[in-house]
């Protein structure tokens, strides 16, 4: 089964942060997109917000 969402030691493994900027990273697309703390980022957000290509982050989450 693939994943949808994506969590901070994603974007730390993408990205090279530490896991307190990887967070912080979650929380600004959570406050840009308007999301709720409970709520979860997709993949999909995640790439747009950062100016990815989602077919190369699927490469990197398992």
């Amino acid at each position: 089964m693939k994943r949808i969402c994506i969590n901070t030691t994603d974007v730390m493994f993408i990205t090279g942060k530490s896991e307190r900027q990887s967070r912080n990273i979650i929380n600004d697309i959570k406050d840009y997109l308007g999301k709720a703390k409970h709520q979860v980022v997709t993949i999909k957000e995640f790439c747009e917000y950062l100016g990815l290509e989602e077919e190369e982050i699927k490469s990197y989450i398992k």
